[in-house]
């Protein structure tokens, strides 16, 4: 009735994970994540312009959504924009200190391991 095979064991799964990992990493060169790779200074720059000018359109849209429903126009979008850009600016923050999107303010271990050195 059922043509289905049934699972197969983790075990073999972590094995041929592991067998592709190290055939793209042959092939193309690369060890680790690129996540984990430092970005360029050019990319991080564009990076933070990006989060600012989202933060910010995020707030403003909000606000303005808020103000149409509510007709409190324009006290809620100044407050949703300057929110947005408070939002923005710690995004900037975490980004130029290493802090990234982990929950809390604790650098990483691969921050950390490098400040040792």
């Amino acid at each position: 009735m059922n043509d289905r095979k049934p699972p197969e064991p983790t075990d073999d799964f972590d094995a041929r994970l592991s067998r592709a990992r190290q055939s793209e990493q042959k092939r193309y060169g690369k060890t680790g994540d690129s996540s984990n790779q430092q970005q360029s200074g050019i990319g991080q720059a564009m990076r933070m312009g990006v989060e600012m000018v989202s933060a910010i359109a995020v707030g403003t849209a909000i606000g303005w959504l808020l103000d149409n429903w509510l007709d409190t126009s324009p006290w809620l979008k100044i407050v949703f924009i300057l929110l947005g850009a408070v939002a923005g600016m710690l995004n900037v923050y975490r980004l130029a200190s290493g802090y990234g999107y982990a929950a809390g303010y604790q650098k990483s271990d691969q921050e950390e391991d490098k400040g040792k050195n």
